[in-house]
């Protein structure tokens, strides 16, 4: 007999979480579609991750990005996962990809509210040596009457609707930030393939001992960003 105590018969998933959300914000429902769809785009990229080198999806496709980084085959395969999953939802107009030049206007029978700015697999030329990689999102509502275009993603932090990001490691991480419900963390129990709440209203303490950045491009800093860093990194 099963020892229900192992089990939580009562777990939040991310759609209940979203649905929830939705139902006390009177919503129509497409935000739950969006993230659904997104949530299996990476489901499946995840998937692909841990079976990397026995698919033969290391190494590189041949070509660069349009911010001049080697294109690697996991990178081709997330890019149309996240494309095609996102179009399919009916929940967007246009998605900006860091994999594409120009923004993908989704086609009119499918268009819907959302735009949705995306890298599919940011890292992956940390891959070959285990480095955990993830799926960085942005979603925008429409606001312009014009007809959709990549100019409709070109609005200030302000008007973020949600943000988030992916983790694919020894565990798969989904960290999701909404404007009406926080920042909250769920972990893809693989036995149910689902997204499960693990983390609600996560918060940054307000002072901490410990920065983290990537310093590689220090050189282009904004002045009063380097002499914040310069603080503190040599305390006076």
């Amino acid at each position: 007999m099963t020892d229900r105590s192992t089990f939580d018969t009562n777990v939040i998933t991310m759609t209940r979480f979203v649905m929830e959300e939705g139902r006390r914000a009177k919503g129509s429902g497409e935000f739950t579609q969006l993230l659904n769809s997104l949530c299996t785009a990476i489901k499946a990229i995840s998937t692909a991750v841990r079976k990397a080198g026995i698919a033969n999806l290391y190494g590189i496709a041949g070509s660069t990005n349009v911010t001049g980084d080697q294109v690697k085959k996991l990178d081709i395969l997330s890019n149309d996962l996240v494309i095609n999953m996102l179009k399919s939802s009916f929940s967007t107009c246009v998605i900006v990809s860091e994999e594409n030049k120009d923004a993908v206007i989704v086609e009119t029978e499918k268009q819907g509210k959302y735009i949705v700015c995306i890298d599919p697999l940011d890292g992956s030329s940390n891959i070959d040596c285990l480095v955990s990689i993830g799926t960085i999102f942005a979603i925008y509502r429409k606001v312009s009457p014009d007809a959709p275009s990549g100019k409709d993603a070109l609005q200030p932090g302000r008007n973020l609707v949600a943000a988030g990001y992916a983790l694919y490691g020894s565990a798969t991480m989904l960290v999701l930030a909404t404007s009406a419900g926080g920042v909250n963390c769920f972990m893809l129990d693989p036995a149910i393939g689902e997204f499960i709440l693990v983390e609600r209203d996560v918060k940054i303490k307000k002072k901490g001992n410990i920065y983290s950045l990537n310093e590689g491009y220090a050189k282009y800093f904004d002045p009063a960003v380097t002499e914040y860093l310069k603080k503190k990194k040599f305390p006076e």
